[in-house]
């Protein structure tokens, strides 16, 4: 066994050691960070991994707010533990602790590359074990499948996904096992890894080692005895497994259905020539299945069918598997089967991985049984010009595309010749396998950063920990005291979650998960968002800051970073208001529901009268009114306005939810920025200045596209009734309030009656007790978690249990149960089995043992 291990070790080491040349080349040709100028945080590496590693770097070093369960410092208070199993699953996360703070970049890079590196070393172990064979053709085909076009264009900044990656070789290992009957313990070991790593991935890749364990049964044809027993064996370990992974998969569960459904896509099959695009190096498209696996790995599966040294069932095998995922990719049925039956709303593609594997170890195969002859690598090279002239129709082959083709396959065409008239010739052996393993690791980097390069053309991206992040936490730091008071990080956001990022506590969230009742009561209340309603922002206004308990707030100028923003220079400065504690009482409150106002709305909530909402007029460019209110198109194309009457003094704020550009209070400082595009982002409300002695407010619009003013566009706010009304709220809340972890204590006045109002939106999870009294799932009030008051407790506890969390906890125990059950069995059973029965010599055992 040993020896036999041998070559699978040395070929995970070459996969492991080419994956990670190929994937830092890639970014050096691209000047991509760590090794240029140009960020490699794009879209929701910048907005999502960074930040929570970065969480995750503050929590394993005590520093963050909160823990395991409740993430304080995103959305006022937002469940953790479905935020860690979908973005820090994996233990490789936990390497992050070993970097310097402001070096998480960096730590997320190193954490990327560790993971696709160890998936070309699971990969290349497999084939080995699949079939014996060259073990440098087995690290050279692991490592086409770690760097496929799926992991180096989409998974590189979804790094989540590469647990994926890491999971369909493994899961395939624990096929085998089952095919054989052995490692039980590990396989349902790997299996609970894989699916708390990452179980969105894992479902693609569990689906994708059962069909694999299925062919390999129709292959092997045993006694349907014995092929039932590999079944049950295989499902056993699966679901001891997922059973193991149940407290964290259960709670991600729940909280995908209590999170804030975003918009709901068709899927849409691209055409054939796209498709056929992304099987060639150098080739990118963001809604096209990233098929690539170099032109040797392709050029081997496609001589698979014609290779007569494998024997035939083998050969119809694989390839009808590959062809047959293949086209499930472009059903709708099977497209949902792949997805857990829910559109992505992202690329549509998220499974290419699955089929990436297929074509590689069909390459293994063609090349296991011994290199093709001239008449399968002649037709495998006819087929791939086939797939080059459909593949020519598409708008992602690029001028670049064909050098990096052409000499790619010349590396590999000419390797392979070589390596077959080698034969016991030692150099020119290795001559052929340099060539091979040079083609592939250029074309293979000159793809990485051609998706690199053109990621940046059409998704957001975001600068890396740099000076104005350094900024942004000294000045938060300098401010913070929580649980007293939350120092929102500010309107000006760096990424989506500036609060993980650099500090502080506030409004701002992005995950898959953000909740659908924050989601909801932030619209209401005038908020912004993008990413159709799961990234919400930072609301720069007082009255919500009074209802929340935001008692500091950063003022940062634009983001120079972001090139549709007009940055000015400006100081980072902080601003404070004396605001109510966390815990405040609300003796009659009123529950009228949420109307279309967000002004109004903000008043229910703050429970006092503080705005002036006058009817507003929108002119176009020569001053006449718009009864329509639309501008940006039309007479109201550049320069349209405003006008409405508010009282002296009051602090003017425009709510424009579908407007984009800029507005201006006339007289005033910097414009404000609108920014909306149907469906993805929703503007914010913004405050613009003070109204004039006059009453006479005159608003300045430049629209960048077409959108409308709302009738009660306008909100003039008293900022005297709103200290009036925080003075009020403060002398009647709580006296004292701590958070610990996941519970919220508040000491109350004597004598408190009509409800408890908790500045944090009511999630699912949470449960309310007062005084000594029993614990029961918390009331609502517009949102925010309520527990209502008699007059007899002095004491308020509120504590979040995650929805699942006990479920999980109960099947993964039982998983457990039954796991050692089985072990103890197994062994018992071994004990108590016969010797088998020796016919050896007592020469030969004299022999033997010596």
């Amino acid at each position: 066994m040993k020896a036999l291990s041998r070559p699978r070790q040395a070929a995970a080491l070459l996969a492991a050691a080419v994956t990670v040349t190929a994937f830092c080349a890639g970014d050096v040709l691209a000047r991509s960070y760590p090794f240029g100028p140009r960020t490699r945080s794009v879209n929701d590496l910048g907005n999502q991994y960074v930040p929570f590693h970065a969480h995750l770097w503050d929590l394993l070093h005590g520093r963050g707010h909160g823990g395991l369960l409740v993430n304080w410092q995103s959305g006022y208070g937002a469940s953790f533990l479905p935020d860690l199993g979908t973005y820090l699953g994996s233990p490789y996360a936990l390497l992050v602790a070993l970097f310097p703070r402001d070096e998480i970049d960096l730590a997320v890079y190193a954490v990327t590359l560790l993971k696709t590196a160890s998936a070309a070393a699971a990969m290349a172990w497999l084939l080995l074990t699949l079939r014996p064979g060259r073990w440098w053709a087995a690290g050279l085909l692991g490592a086409a499948y770690a760097l496929c076009g799926w992991s180096t264009a989409d998974a590189s900044y979804n790094p989540m996904w590469l647990d994926g990656l890491i999971a369909l070789p493994l899961l395939c290992l624990v096929g085998e096992w089952a095919l054989t009957g052995r490692r039980r313990l590990t396989g349902v070991l790997l299996v609970a890894l894989a699916w708390t790593a990452n179980f969105y991935t894992a479902c693609m890749a569990t689906l994708g080692a059962a069909l694999v364990l299925l062919l390999r049964l129709l292959l092997a044809r045993p006694p349907r005895r014995q092929a039932l027993a590999t079944a049950g064996r295989a499902v056993l370990t699966t679901a001891l497994g997922i059973g193991l992974a149940a407290p964290l998969v259960t709670v991600v569960y729940f909280g995908t259905k209590h999170a804030y459904p975003g918009r709901v896509r068709q899927f849409a099959p691209v055409p054939t020539e796209d498709v056929a695009a992304r099987l060639l190096p150098a080739t990118y498209g963001f809604g096209s299945p990233a098929l690539y696996v170099g032109i040797t790995a392709l050029l081997l599966a496609l001589a698979l069918p014609f290779h007569r040294a494998v024997p035939v069932p083998v050969r119809a095998g694989w390839t009808a598997l590959a062809l047959a995922v293949a086209l499930s990719l472009q059903w709708g049925p099977t497209h949902l089967l792949w997805h857990a039956f829910a559109t992505p709303q992202g690329s549509s593609y998220r499974q290419a991985f699955v089929l990436c594997g297929l074509l590689v170890v069909a390459a293994w195969h063609a090349v296991a049984y011994g290199l093709p002859d001239r008449r399968a690598l002649g037709a495998a090279t006819a087929l791939l010009v086939l797939v080059v002239a459909v593949a020519s129709r598409s708008t992602l082959v690029r001028a670049y595309t064909w050098p990096v083709l052409l000499l790619a396959l010349a590396g590999a065409v000419g390797g392979l010749v070589l390596l077959g008239r080698a034969g016991h010739r030692t150099r020119l052996a290795g001559l052929a396998v340099v060539l091979l393993l040079g083609a592939q690791v250029g074309e293979t980097a000159a793809t990485s950063a051609v998706a690199t390069r053109l990621r940046l053309g059409h998704l957001d991206d975001y600068e890396p920990w740099g000076e104005r992040q350094r900024t942004q936490a000294a000045a938060i730091a300098g401010a913070d005291d929580w649980p007293r008071y939350r120092t929102d990080p500010g309107r000006e956001q760096t990424v989506g979650n500036d609060p993980l990022l650099v500090g502080g506590e506030g409004a701002q969230y992005y995950s898959s998960l953000t909740s659908d009742v924050l989601s909801r009561t932030l619209t209401a209340l005038g908020d912004g968002w993008t990413s159709r309603g799961r990234n919400v922002q930072s609301l720069d206004n007082a009255v919500t800051d009074v209802v929340f308990s935001v008692g500091a707030r950063v003022h940062s100028p634009p983001d120079p970073h972001q090139k549709y923003l007009s940055p000015y220079p400006a100081p980072v400065t902080v601003t404070r208001r004396d605001v109510p504690p966390l815990v405040t009482v609300r003796a009659a409150p009123d529950r009228t529901p949420f109307g279309p106002s967000p002004y109004r709305n903000q008043e229910l909530l703050l429970g006092s009268r503080v705005y002036t909402v006058p009817r507003v007029t929108v002119h176009d460019d020569g001053g006449r009114a718009l009864p329509s209110r639309r501008v940006g198109t039309g007479n109201a194309l550049a320069r349209p306005t405003i006008t409405a009457r508010c009282p002296a003094g009051t602090q003017v704020h425009l709510w424009a939810p579908h407007f984009s550009g800029t507005a201006r209070l006339a007289g005033a400082g910097q414009p404000a920025r609108f920014r909306f595009e149907f469906p993805r982002n929703r503007a914010a409300m913004e405050p613009l200045g003070t109204a004039p002695a006059s009453g006479e407010v005159r608003i300045e619009l430049r629209p960048d596209r077409p959108g409308r003013i709302p009738s009660g566009a306008v909100g003039c706010l008293d900022t005297d009734r709103l200290a009036g009304a925080a003075a009020r709220l403060k002398a009647t809340g709580a006296t004292e309030v701590t958070v610990s972890g996941a519970t919220v204590r508040a000491e109350l006045p004597a004598g408190s009656k009509g409800i408890a109002v908790v500045g944090a939106p009511r999630i699912a999870g949470w449960r309310c007790a007062t005084g000594d009294g029993p614990e029961r799932p918390a009331d609502a009030f517009h949102g925010l978690i309520a527990v209502p008051l008699d007059g007899t407790a002095t004491s308020l506890t509120c504590t979040f249990h995650p929805p699942g969390l006990r479920l999980g906890t109960t099947v993964g125990a039982a998983s457990l149960l039954t796991l050692v059950l089985l072990t103890a069995v197994t062994a018992v059973r071994r004990r108590r089995a016969p010797a088998p029965p020796t016919t050896t010599s007592p020469r030969e055992r004299v022999t033997t043992a010596s």
